[in-house]
């Protein structure tokens, strides 16, 4: 549904983003992560049509943004991070005017409204002034705009950026339903929320494209080797002594804990699998084995790994072979 190709965006002598490629298939719900400074806002800009880029392509459903732009912005429903709503008019009214822009019948409208209100759960609100919605409610309104018109893309740029917990959860909610029905971008600095909601991870750093895969994908291949965490009844050095050596030239930091625990975590370069020995060796040598478990790569240690490191953008996407 969404090719995007050697996507470049210059101002001056500074580049934005620099010969980004991906593609989002249809049904797909794609994370796109960057730190601030990162060319993400800028990429979505274009995708969106409302940025030209210096050079590269655009194409939804087959149709290029820049060759085709009308076509292609009728199968997008954009989300921008302050949502653009007219606050003197009810969300009815809006939404309805929206419809109007997006070329809808009167019929096709009043089907598509009802089916928003009821989809953002903003039925109780339509004839509410939308400047006395709390910011949650402008959100969901916000989220009905760019659904108005049916479009099989949505791209959603910090859709719970300043709501409260129990507001996240609920559009985090509505996101995965939507998500049945529409291929989906959605950008966001919330972690939690990506691995919570999205198929596929792409990350955005120096503007290019540093990673790009699944959570699991991108921590095999970050990680490079088992990280092991084991917790003993037993006296610190010499349990840091036995796993280390069972460990070989792995990194082993010991750390202790109360009632007389000591925590031993394994960094292992290679792929041996050293659980079984661990936990025969500790039973065998009489200390007790409270726990022992594999330690993955949280996607907040996966994008801080490509986001922070010295290791230019394009040598890092070389390295994950992505």
């Amino acid at each position: 549904m969404i090719d995007v190709q050697n996507l470049t965006k210059r101002y001056g002598e500074r580049t934005a983003v620099n010969n980004v490629s991906f593609h989002v298939s249809k049904g797909e719900v794609i994370g796109f992560l960057g730190p601030n400074g990162a060319g993400k806002s800028t990429t979505m800009r274009m995708l969106t049509g409302f940025l030209s880029p210096t050079s590269g392509s655009v194409k939804i459903g087959g149709f290029n943004m820049s060759e085709n732009p009308l076509e292609a912005k009728r199968l997008l429903g954009y989300l921008p991070e302050l949502p653009p709503l007219y606050h003197e008019m009810t969300v009815r009214d809006y939404l309805d005017f929206v419809g109007q822009l997006k070329g809808l019948s009167r019929t096709q409208r009043k089907d598509r409204l009802e089916y928003c209100l009821e989809k953002c759960f903003l039925k109780d609100r339509r004839n509410q002034l939308i400047q006395t919605l709390s910011k949650g409610y402008k959100q969901r309104v916000g989220i009905a705009q760019a659904l108005i018109h049916n479009p099989p893309v949505l791209i959603l740029d910090e859709p719970t950026s300043g709501l409260d917990p129990a507001q996240i959860i609920q559009i985090r909610s509505l996101i995965k339903e939507l998500a049945v029905e529409h291929t989906i971008i959605l950008s966001t600095h919330i972690l939690p929320e990506v691995q919570n909601t999205c198929s596929r991870v792409l990350i955005i750093s120096n503007g290019q494209v540093a990673a790009e895969g699944n959570p699991e994908e991108l921590e095999a291949q970050l990680q490079g080797g088992m990280r092991i965490s084991v917790t003993v009844r037993g006296p610190q050095d010499a349990v840091a002594a036995r796993v280390k050596e069972i460990a070989g030239g792995a990194t082993v930091v010991a750390t202790p804990r109360d009632g007389g625990l000591v925590t031993v975590e394994i960094n292992a370069s290679g792929t041996a699998d050293v659980r079984e020995q661990l936990a025969s060796t500790i039973v065998g040598a009489g200390w007790g084995l409270v726990e022992l478990k594999s330690v993955n790569l949280s996607l907040e240690e996966i994008f801080l790994k490509l986001t922070t490191t010295e290791p230019t953008a394009a040598v890092q996407k070389e390295t994950l072979n992505v």
